[in-house]
């Protein structure tokens, strides 16, 4: 299990990469815009959901011991991908904007996290 949480935090590392480069794309060029931008987001903080509540069940059930700051930096995940979803109304026109900076930070929370078990 403590495998899938690991390869599971890359992949949803990329995923976020990637998905807020799209969206800041999107923001700037319209013809860009579509469901499938939405999409992608979705699938990418859904990665990193699944990768928190893996950690979770991880220091639960099979009482796995991470560092701290590894646990901080996921609670910070799952935050931040609420708080994204709760402002979403007030950056109307401009929502692929607040995605791809979240979806940036998210990355950025990741590979900190990741380094931070190492």
């Amino acid at each position: 299990m403590l495998d899938s949480h690991n390869v599971l935090g890359f992949v949803a590392v990329v995923a976020n990469g990637i998905a807020g480069i799209v969206a800041l794309i999107a923001w700037r060029v319209t013809r860009w815009r579509g469901r499938w931008v939405w999409i992608l987001t979705i699938v990418a903080e859904l990665l990193f959901m699944i990768d928190v509540v893996l950690g979770t069940v991880l220091v639960a059930a099979y009482k796995y011991k991470p560092s701290g700051v590894h646990m901080f930096y996921g609670f910070l995940v799952f935050l931040t991908v609420g708080l994204a979803f709760q402002y979403r109304d007030a950056m109307r026109g401009r929502t692929e904007l607040l995605y791809g900076l979240v979806g940036l930070f998210l990355m950025g929370l990741g590979i900190r996290a990741v380094f931070n078990v190492m």
